[in-house]
């Protein structure tokens, strides 16, 4: 069974850091995608991040790009976000996401149901 358990959520400022943990169990997790969404209060859940366990490549949504990097750690099973230059948008729930049989990088992205395995969401509030 897939566990997928999130971490590093906070109360931060405009403009501070974040990293997000998410830490992956159940699995070998090599011919994986990983990925990272968020839910606003009222809003739809939207992608945000995706890494290829064993390729590396990865795919951001436009509001996210050049301030969030997505990584994962073979040794560890864990896939991490770092958020740099955070704003109020970005406050929501994060979740951790993960799919065996992923399809590319813009299917994935546009469909939250093509995701097998979720995490429980880390909180994560900018304030301004």
């Amino acid at each position: 069974q897939v566990q997928l358990v999130e971490s590093g959520g906070g109360l931060v400022q405009a403009g501070a850091s974040l990293r997000l943990s998410c830490a992956a169990s159940g699995r070998t997790f090599s011919s994986y995608i990983m990925g990272w969404f968020r839910q606003a209060p009222g809003k739809e859940r939207e992608f945000v991040a995706a890494i290829r366990w064993t390729e590396g490549t990865t795919y951001y949504t436009n509001s996210v790009k050049g301030r969030f990097t997505i990584s994962r750690d073979n040794a560890k099973n864990t896939v991490y976000l770092q958020m740099n230059s955070l704003k109020p948008e970005d406050t929501a729930v994060y979740y951790c996401a993960a799919e065996p049989r992923p399809r590319n990088f813009v299917v994935m992205s546009q469909t939250p149901s093509s995701w097998t395995y979720w995490g429980q969401g880390t909180q994560v509030t900018v304030s301004s």
